[in-house]
């Protein structure tokens, strides 16, 4: 069998046409085409520069694709300026109204009394007595006593002055109707005892809540006497 070769190089049965290649048998060898040059193509052109537009309202520059106006906000679009920022848009809420301020229907009188300083024989000097301190009562719960920073306690009812009086002294609680005292572990003791009669002379247990009555008196420190009685419309009236 008769065999040729291609200007390639390669063996083909058939004379005319390489069997491998398919260059015709006896033309010269061309070129691979990885080895012909891609014909150049030319550079585009340089995009010119875009034209800028001016702001309306503050005559900045601006591109001619902007939306607004980076120096004054102006919106090319619908021409209207922004509306100014409202405390939403900064994300910061509007401020809260004080809430009213509630009225205490209940006062507690404190009272300097002589009566009880001479009984109790303390080495304090007695204030001098005369009308009492009269404290709204808004909470149903308050406490007696002497306040102190250190040990973060502030009585409602103040009887800081008065040093026979612990700085938790005793609880006062209501219902909104009814009061009742409770002595709280304190050092001189708690007592109850009606505005007739003789000055009471026993303390109440601590840890347990006595009722007081319409009539009752709280007597505690060395000369402090405590009244809890409802508060008088004119005593409202200057809380509103």
């Amino acid at each position: 069998m008769t065999s040729a070769t291609c200007p390639s190089g390669h063996p083909s049965v058939s004379t005319d046409y390489c069997d491998v290649c398919g260059l015709p048998i006896g033309a010269a060898a061309t070129p691979g085409a990885a080895s012909v040059p891609a014909p150049a193509t030319a550079a585009p052109a340089p995009t010119p520069a875009p034209a800028t537009q001016s702001c309306p309202n503050c005559s900045e520059p601006a591109a001619p694709d902007a939306l607004f106006c980076e120096n004054c906000g102006y919106d090319f679009t619908t021409g209207t300026m922004p509306r100014p920022a409202s405390a939403l848009d900064l994300g910061t809420p509007p401020p809260v109204p004080p809430a009213p301020q509630q009225v205490a229907d209940w006062v507690v009188e404190r009272w300097v009394d002589p009566d009880w300083y001479e009984v109790q024989q303390s080495d304090d000097p007695c204030p001098s007595p005369g009308l009492p301190a009269v404290i709204p009562i808004t909470a149903k719960s308050v406490l007696v006593g002497r306040p102190s920073k250190s040990r973060g306690i502030t009585p409602e009812i103040d009887c800081g002055e008065d040093t026979g009086v612990s700085r938790r002294q005793a609880q006062l609680t209501t219902d909104g109707q009814r009061w009742w005292v409770e002595d709280l572990q304190s050092s001189n003791g708690t007592f109850v005892g009606p505005s007739s009669g003789p000055l009471p002379e026993d303390p109440i247990t601590p840890g347990q809540r006595r009722e007081l009555g319409s009539d009752d008196r709280v007597y505690v420190g060395a000369w402090t006497r405590l009244v809890v009685r409802k508060a008088t419309p004119e005593e409202q009236a200057g809380q509103a």
